[in-house]
């Protein structure tokens, strides 16, 4: 039976990619969006031209109170277009970043990060496990910036740090349901993540790229399908773990 898989944030960067890479490998894709509509029906365009089926649907993270709306949309999604009563795979992607330092960074940056990165992923997470079939599986995006530090991210490696915790407990309490979760731990990617910084500033490049094993910073394309080969039917026994893909970014 063909999957269905749900990405959060994926009308660009890292979602997108991580959508495009789960339909190349045979499956159909529900991709969220909370501002960019065209962005999100374009993606979902690029995935049935690979021959699957694509929806986008409306979320904002941060707003807890309307998921119970969304999953309602979700099931008739399901049922409409699939024929079914629940999805296989939950992809928390969507966030954001704030660069500042623990003297400069506001309560307001530093809630809007937990917000969306630990309190939007709990809460979303807990609205869809209904609709998530067991067997499934839950993919969670941390950062390289849990296990390094870089001056400016210590509020939104504080956030991943969270979500590095809270993917453990998905595992024990949803491991029951045969439901694993984990965490991947991108390091630094050309997307344009805080506007761009590191695809952009050419010496900001060079140096997360003096700092990789592989010489480089990391691309989309090197993410997608390790988030994609994390839901393939034979990575069953992959429970409660932190991947890192870095490339080797200060080892």
């Amino acid at each position: 039976m063909t999957t269905v898989s749900l990405v959060t944030g994926a009308s660009r960067g890292l979602g997108r990619n991580m959508a495009l890479a789960i339909a190349r490998q045979g499956g159909d894709v529900i991709l969220t969006y909370r501002g960019g509509a065209d962005q999100a029906q374009a993606v979902a365009a690029e995935i049935a031209q690979l021959g699957r089926k694509a929806l986008a649907l409306r979320l904002d993270l941060t707003d807890i109170a309307s998921f119970g709306a969304f999953a309602g949309a979700l099931k008739a999604a399901l049922a409409d277009t699939w024929q079914r009563d629940g999805f296989d795979h939950l992809v928390n992607n969507a966030g954001q970043g704030e660069m500042a330092s623990i003297l400069e960074t506001t309560e307001a940056q530093f809630d809007s990060l937990f917000d969306t990165h630990v309190k939007g992923v709990f809460f979303l997470t807990r609205a869809l496990a209904p609709l998530l079939a067991d067997g499934g599986r839950i993919v969670n995006v941390s950062s390289g910036l849990t296990r390094i530090s870089f001056a400016g991210f210590a509020a939104y490696a504080a956030a991943k740090g969270a979500v590095e915790t809270l993917t453990l407990y998905m595992a024990k309490e949803f491991g029951s349901r045969g439901i694993t979760a984990n965490v991947i731990a991108p390091g630094a990617i050309e997307t344009d993540f805080l506007g761009g910084a590191v695809r952009d500033l050419p010496d900001l490049n060079r140096q997360f790229a003096a700092m990789t094993a592989l010489g480089r910073v990391g691309l989309p394309d090197d993410i997608g399908p390790m988030v994609a080969s994390l839901l393939r039917p034979d990575n069953r026994w992959v429970t409660g773990q932190r991947i890192e893909v870095s490339g080797g970014q200060t080892i």
